[in-house]
């Protein structure tokens, strides 16, 4: 009784002694905070000089507007390379096109070292029909140079009236020599979901980009396979993500969702604990398990590496094409009220089932196979990747560059297309490179929070 006594003391003990410790604890982070945020209002007081002195003394008027949406998209900009401010105008447009529909070239673009980078231009718009390819640099819009310019003001730039023109000076390939291309601004009506049959045995789907209309168009595309394809002569699918920029994040899982019965699709996992989120399959497979062949290219990134990933990882595909951007971060858009615009703010990292991060790595396919190119856009075909832009996010020191971009313009031209057929037809072909090993194995059922 006596030694069952004193264990009951002594664990009251280092129960004091615990929340002593913590007391003390808490008391220098309270300390520890107090001085931080001495120092950020120090610094917020040096923007208020700074700011002040530009409006008293700069040599012309300034637009003081203009200068805090500058210093906002500053801040931004510095994070990570998707990280930016959307004025009031540009808030409005990003809701447009998300829908489906804006005015432009139908050309996606990123930035890198001051100007204007192409990561893919959009099937069937001015800029595709231009021959505007994965990788151009933009260097000046209608003659005047983008150094200096916003992302947000060269789309800007390039947008406008329908049946207006625009120049953009190209830079292409290791030599970068500059070309002039004058293309003619259209209503961009983005069809996201194209769908044929390849012969009379293969359902063909190609997402050019993850909007509103993705996971309803690519559903109505797989039960229109069904009818039209009889049951015993259905080989399966192609899914085609090659130059694919990404989008919607519950587009991406409702694509996925369509070929998987359960399961995890994707997590994300932000800064802390709690903001984690798993998105799970709901039961039903849509496509009712028919074999799958996914494309995936230089150019396939952000949403598109998602589908892929979490098809390869439950073993429901196999991965064809060269390895993709490499993209792993989630953008939110926070809107900020009273017609001031929005934050576009990476607030996250997306994991594929199996717990692999993509960022700055991409998705290695299965099996390799790269495109003929032509001679003259030799050297031009290939995207540097989410590793080469300057300030992205790091994960660890194996990131990969990126690959071939590259898709022949004549489907008769296309090798991974032929490679993907003849995969679901049976017929043996000696790939570039053999299947990779298997992914781990994937947990089916998980809950809905994970840990950081």
């Amino acid at each position: 009784m006596m030694r069952k006594v004193s264990l009951v003391m002594l664990g009251a003990v280092l129960g004091a002694s615990v929340v002593t410790v913590g007391t003390q604890t808490r008391l220098l982070s309270d300390g520890m905070a107090r001085a931080a945020a001495s120092d950020t209002y120090r610094d917020l007081n040096l923007f208020g000089d700074v700011f002040e002195k530009i409006r008293s003394d700069y040599v012309e008027k300034p637009d003081e507007q203009k200068l805090v949406e500058a210093a906002i998209n500053g801040m931004l900009t510095s994070l990570d390379p998707h990280s930016s401010y959307m004025d009031a105008k540009s808030f409005q447009d990003m809701q447009v096109q998300t829908r489906g529909e804006f005015g432009g070239l139908g050309i996606e673009v990123t930035q890198e070292d001051g100007l204007i980078k192409v990561v893919t231009p959009i099937d069937d718009t001015p800029a595709s029909r231009g021959g505007i390819l994965s990788g151009d640099i933009i260097s000046a819009i209608d003659g005047e140079n983008v150094q200096g310019l916003t992302l947000n003001q060269a789309v800007d730039k390039m947008r406008g009236a329908p049946n207006t023109t625009v120049t953009l000076k190209i830079l292409r390939g290791t030599g970068k020599e500059p070309q002039d291309v004058k293309l003619t601004r259209a209503v961009i009506q983005i069809k996201s979901v194209r769908a044929h049959q390849e012969g009379d045995d293969i359902g063909y789907i190609r997402i050019t980009q993850f909007n509103e209309q993705t996971g309803d168009g690519v559903v109505n595309a797989i039960k229109k396979f069904q009818t039209d394809i009889p049951a015993d002569k259905f080989k399966g699918y192609i899914l085609d993500l090659r130059n694919n920029p990404g989008g919607l994040l519950d587009q991406s899982i409702a694509v996925s969702n369509a070929f998987l019965d359960r399961g995890e699709i994707v997590s994300t996992r932000g800064r802390n604990a709690d903001e984690s989120m798993r998105y799970n399959a709901h039961p039903g497979d849509v496509s009712k398990g028919k074999p799958l062949v996914v494309l995936i290219n230089g150019g396939s990134a952000s949403a598109s590496e998602i589908v892929a990933g979490a098809l390869q990882d439950h073993k429901r595909a196999t991965i064809l094409g060269s390895r993709s951007f490499g993209k792993g971060s989630v953008q939110t858009i926070i809107p900020l009220g009273q017609n001031n615009g929005a934050v576009r703010l990476t607030t996250a990292r997306y994991y594929t089932p199996s717990g692999r991060s993509i960022q700055a790595k991409g998705i290695d396919p299965d099996i390799v196979v790269l495109q003929d190119v032509p001679d003259d856009l030799k050297g031009k075909d290939d995207t540097k990747g989410e590793a080469s832009l300057k300030g992205h996010l790091k994960n660890g020191d194996d990131e990969k560059g990126g690959s071939q971009a590259y898709v022949p313009p004549n489907e008769k031209d296309d090798k991974q297309l032929s490679a993907a057929e003849d995969i679901l037809r049976g017929v043996n072909q000696a790939s570039q490179t053999p299947p990779k090993p298997a992914a781990p194995d994937v947990k089916t059922d998980q809950p809905e929070k994970v840990p950081n």
